[in-house]
């Protein structure tokens, strides 16, 4: 009986295990680049150290060696000399190492605004899984408005794989988290824009005024000639969907057409409902993974009628138009500062391609150092820490 119950436990806690927005796969060809870029790194490390030249006696042989000559004579050393060179060289190979691998974690962004608005939380799942040939992370990879860091969207997705070996690295990415985006700048009130007299386009306020010139000359002699106001506000979150095929984001949001007449209540000429769907293409540049926006199909129907969705026809391509020309534009300005992706300080993503599968992307780079370790760590060290790396006294053998 008790056997059953602590298998029902762990079957309802993996009903209910969240699964990664963001996984990172470091492979074999990565991890050579590091090594090779730390042992660069150790190599200036043991510039700094100074050890005076050996003289002595030993038995019948005498010897005077100096620092240079360490590596070929090492295997005529004595226990003495190696408990010397221990004492002197193995420290600073440990020390070097622990400052390389803190430096460089924590530089990894975990919690941290992505602008004015949101947030973003890269904190790992569980501990990162190594084989032979790769690392694999596990990441929460989910959004938050600033106003709302407790929020948390449930993650209803499915989990992103990885297979691949055959770059540098390997980041995935599922539905859940671009929706996590999206509800957070829907929550932070972003997916909303007013556009009033001039900043309508000439020709869209002429034939807005043209098609509801029935309301309009009812109006009083005051507010006919008022400025126009157009009003897009997003009525639900949007979604993101990933196919093989590509990436869309569908988005549902209401019009509204009005006049705004100086110091008096705006009067409203009509309210619609806006079906609009969105491609995306995905890339990385540095360590930033960009979107750029394309509209690919929209429609506006009435809220009322069938009747007045019928006379909304003539409006349909306009608005496109607009929305092409005056909106897309500014939404791309923002997807286009992209989101940091969680890697170290100085390292970026090169060569970069981009999988669709069902449910998530796949984006496999190479790795390039902009900066070199050494002074990726120097710029990361607290201000009030000297930039000696005097290590403890160790007696451990290398």
């Amino acid at each position: 009986m008790a056997l059953f119950g602590a298998l029902f436990l762990a079957l309802l806690a993996g009903a209910h295990a969240e699964f990664p927005g963001c996984k990172i796969r470091v492979t074999s060809k990565a991890l050579e680049l590091v090594k090779q870029e730390g042992l660069r790194f150790l190599e200036q490390e043991l510039e700094t150290i100074t050890i005076p030249d050996l003289r002595g006696k030993e038995g019948h042989f005498y010897y005077n060696i100096s620092e240079k000559v360490y590596d070929f004579l090492s295997t005529f050393i004595t226990s003495g000399m190696r408990f010397l060179l221990n004492q002197q060289i193995c420290p600073v190979l440990y020390h070097a190492g622990m400052v390389l691998l803190n430096a460089l974690l924590d530089t990894m962004p975990v919690r941290s605004s992505v602008d004015e608005l949101v947030g973003i939380d890269y904190s790992l799942m569980k501990d990162p899984v190594a084989s032979t040939s790769n690392l694999d992370m596990d990441f929460r990879g989910a959004f938050f408005p600033l106003t709302e860091r407790n929020w948390s969207l449930p993650n209803r997705a499915v989990e992103p794989q990885l297979q691949e070996e055959e770059r540098m690295v390997y980041v995935a990415f599922s539905e859940f988290f671009f929706d996590s985006a999206m509800e957070s700048y829907f929550r932070a009130g972003a997916l909303q824009l007013s556009l009033v007299g001039d900043k309508v386009p000439h020709d869209l306020d002429m034939l807005l005024r043209a098609t509801y010139f029935g309301s309009i000359v009812l109006l009083s002699p005051a507010v006919i000639d008022s400025p126009l106001k157009l009003e897009l506000r997003v009525l639900a979150p949007p979604r993101c969907t990933i196919k093989p095929s590509g990436t869309t984001i569908s988005v549902t949001a209401s019009v509204t057409i009005a006049l705004v007449p100086p110091d008096k209540p705006e009067v409203q000429l009509s309210s619609m409902t806006m079906d609009a769907r969105l491609s995306a293409k995905m890339a990385l540049r540095g360590k930033a993974l960009r979107t750029q926006l394309d509209l690919r199909r929209f429609r506006i129907y009435s809220n009322h009628s069938a009747l007045e969705s019928l006379a909304l026809i003539p409006l349909q391509a306009p608005l496109k138009t607009m929305l092409q020309i005056g909106v897309m534009p500014m939404l791309n300005e923002r997807t286009w500062r992209g989101v940091q992706i969680p890697l170290p300080e100085g390292i970026n993503f090169v060569r970069e391609v981009v999988t669709n599968h069902a449910g998530f992307l796949t984006i496999g780079a190479d790795l390039h150092f902009a900066k070199g370790l050494r002074e990726v760590i120097e710029k990361n060290r607290p201000a009030d820490v000297g930039v000696s790396t005097a290590p403890p006294p160790s007696t451990a053998a290398v």
